[in-house]
């Protein structure tokens, strides 16, 4: 289910507690980490980091209203996800990453197109990602969108 919550301190106060305490560490990591440009949002009912318009005035293509995304966390169902549409457009980022989870996680990864799914709250590795936020400041994200995305 969707979070209807307006800000990312609503949507912590709406999880149970290992949860909260998960996401509220991957927000802290991120944050910490991320290049400066990236603005916080709520989007699409998760916890997001965005290109704000102010940088990026074309705005997201599947609505230029909306600010480019990059990074989502959110408590799903089954899992805590980290969406980070990096991995999406670039290979070389994706091979990285496979790689530095492999040798730093002993669980087996788990991840989709750019969804990286945690299905144990105490098998998250924090320090990856923050290592993997801190990659691509917001015009190398910008270019990588325009090329790979957009089009």
């Amino acid at each position: 289910m969707q979070s209807i919550a307006l800000t990312p301190e609503h949507y912590l106060g709406t999880l149970p507690e290992d949860r909260k305490q998960a996401i509220q560490e991957l927000r802290n990591t991120i944050k910490q980490n991320l290049p400066p440009g990236f603005t916080e949002v709520m989007s699409s009912g998760m916890i997001g980091y965005v290109v704000p318009l102010s940088l990026y005035p074309s705005g997201y293509h599947c609505n230029p209203q909306l600010p480019l995304p990059f990074i989502n966390i959110a408590s799903q169902k089954n899992f805590i996800a980290v969406y980070h549409m990096g991995l999406y457009a670039n290979p070389d980022l994706l091979n990285w990453f496979k790689s530095a989870y492999t040798k730093q996680v002993k669980t087996k990864l788990d991840m989709g197109k750019s969804c990286i799914r945690f299905k144990k709250v105490d098998q998250i590795p924090y320090g990856l990602i923050g290592e993997l936020a801190a990659k691509i400041p917001p015009q190398q994200w910008i270019e990588t969108y325009e090329r790979q995305v957009k089009r």
